[in-house]
């Protein structure tokens, strides 16, 4: 006997919710989320003819597998624009307990900028100002870091700025590294929704940090190197260049190799 109109519905419905869960956490897996591969149908094979078939192990009403199902058919993360990623993404951030560097802050230090940027500046750490006001690169470096920007033929709200770790250290020192293993995740899947075609990586901790070497900046600057298969180029951070003079125009040449690499692969900008 054939199943009647409303079975086979539910096991559509059925069929149709293990499909779209086993997309899931194969999207999850890929993307290096935890998670449990659905294991294949413990029911086997289809019951003789005549015979009736086992129950499945697991029922739910049909209202509510009409709700699951449409939860995980819901737009995978890779299909979400920029934009909403990072929103996203600020509010798993939250107001973030995970170092001890919540403990002093006034404000966390997201980032800023076009959420389709081409062109990412990271630095080391928020500083005073930017603690206070909740942007990153506000102070006196970030008004240099503006006209170095602008030099390039980009706006400031063209490009995105953000930094290692979210959160001003006291007194400006080095991020510690339990600190930026709680942080830097973040970074990355800010990295991930902007998906900038160039990163800049400004200063000695950004540069070391993000290329996972011991080798200084003054070593590192003035040559591209790959960063999750992104041209990165190391540079001087603004506020050295502040203190430092000399370093402009070694900083100036890294930023014209940049602009070459932005119109060999065709970006926008003003030149």
């Amino acid at each position: 006997m054939q199943p009647g109109p409303d079975r086979s519905d539910a096991r559509q419905e059925l069929a149709a919710l293990v499909a779209a869960f086993r997309a899931r956490l194969e999207w999850s897996a890929s993307h290096g989320i935890a998670a449990v591969r659905a294991a294949p149908s413990p029911r086997g094979p289809c019951a003789p003819a005549g015979q009736a078939e086992p129950e499945p192990a697991l029922a739910m009403p049909r209202e509510g597998a009409a709700r699951t199902i449409e939860a995980a058919q819901a737009e995978p993360e890779e299909t979400v624009d920029g934009p909403r990623r990072l929103t996203r993404l600020r509010q798993d951030l939250g107001d973030c307990q995970r170092c001890r560097l919540a403990a002093g802050r006034r404000h966390i230090v997201f980032g800023a900028g076009s959420a389709d940027a081409d062109v990412m500046f990271i630095g080391e750490a928020p500083g005073q100002e930017e603690d206070q006001q909740g942007e990153p690169f506000v102070g006196a470096a970030g008004q240099l870091l503006t006209k170095m920007i602008e030099a390039m033929g980009l706006r400031r709200d063209e490009v995105y700025i953000a930094n290692i770790i979210k959160c001003r250290p006291p007194q400006n020192r080095d991020p510690a590294p339990d600190e930026v293993d709680a942080c830097e995740p973040f970074l990355r899947r800010q990295i991930e929704s902007i998906g900038p075609r160039m990163v800049i990586a400004m200063g000695n901790f950004a540069a070391k940090t993000l290329l996972r070497t011991e080798t200084g900046i003054t070593r590192l600057r003035g040559r591209f190197f790959t960063y999750h298969g992104i041209p990165l180029m190391p540079t001087f951070h603004p506020a050295y260049l502040l203190r430092n003079p000399d370093g402009k125009r070694p900083a100036w040449q890294d930023l014209k190799a940049v602009m070459a690499e932005m119109d060999r692969l065709g970006l926008k900008r003003r030149r």
